[in-house]
């Protein structure tokens, strides 16, 4: 008997090219927004245009909230009669309940399940589940692609320039101290999802000018040592500061290959609107 095929799963922090939205066995599994005592399911309940709104005409700073693990199960109920598997890929689980809730669906479900820590989110889900994609089509099975997905995601490298210092404060991503000095003082914090899954400030730069031009020279560094096949510059509702900064990358290494997206609902609930941030893999030379 022919074995059926594999589902592809991730969440609503993932970054999904035009090719993977139009993938049938793409599948994902929304995060809430989470609005005083309203709740939305990311971008089906609520889209970009209507969170910005919301936001900006808001005093009460939306929080998220992971899927239940029964949402899982469900999709999983459903998977069973086409697929004999799935692999998924999803946030940090430092950042994020939603691993572990794809675990326990998985289990409720009695479905078999890899399920990889991306110890990132948005394009760095995005190049795990392209790769997987690629593995499966070359012939390896759920184990072995999940192996050496496990090991690619600790490729992956980040720089974010936040849009708005406060709602990252109030979502309990930055200290106080933090927040005031870089309040007080206009700071221009570059943040980072390090090694962990785990955010980070990187460094502190005393104009968003200097912290744009001082993410072109980070990226530099990684590229010089390593193998760089493309670049995304996410950005929260902010087109043209990232086509500012790709011709900044572009004219600074001629032939490196850029491409621009927007960070989902539940990134720039704790980013903010204004978000810049630059997302690569890493690969040998």
């Amino acid at each position: 008997m022919e074995n059926k095929k594999l589902a592809w799963i991730t969440d609503s922090t993932a970054y999904l090219t035009e090719g993977l939205r139009r993938n049938p066995d793409v599948h994902v599994v929304p995060l809430e927004i989470i609005f005083g005592d309203q709740a939305f399911e990311d971008g089906i309940e609520l889209g970009m245009e209507q969170l910005y709104k919301r936001i900006n005409g808001e005093k009460t700073v939306p929080k998220t909230s992971q899927p239940s693990p029964g949402k899982f199960a469900n999709l999983f109920e459903k998977l069973k009669e086409e697929y004999e598997g799935a692999i998924a890929v999803h946030i940090s689980s430092k950042l994020s309940g939603t691993l572990s809730s794809c675990i326990a669906g998985a289990k409720l479900a009695k479905f078999p399940v890899e399920v990889v820590d991306s110890k990132s989110m948005s394009y760095a889900i995005t190049a795990l589940i392209e790769k997987a994609i690629e593995l499966c089509d070359n012939g390896l099975g759920a184990s072995d692609i999940a192996s050496i997905l496990r090991e690619e995601a600790e490729n992956s490298q980040n720089y974010i320039l936040l849009g708005n210092l406060e709602q990252f404060f109030k979502g309990g991503r930055m200290s106080g101290t933090q927040y005031l000095l870089g309040s007080i003082l206009k700071i221009k914090p570059i943040i980072r999802i390090n090694s962990s899954g785990e955010f980070e400030l990187f460094e502190k730069v005393r104009s968003e000018k200097k912290a744009s031009a001082r993410l072109v020279d980070l990226f530099g560094e990684a590229y010089r040592e390593n193998r760089v096949e493309e670049v995304w510059i996410m950005h929260g509702n902010v087109p043209g500061k990232a086509r500012e900064m790709e011709s900044m990358l572009s004219a600074a290494y001629p032939g490196l290959k850029t491409s621009i997206g927007e960070i989902s609902s539940t990134i720039a609930v704790h980013a903010g609107e204004g978000t810049v941030a630059i997302i690569w893999q890493n690969e040998q030379k």
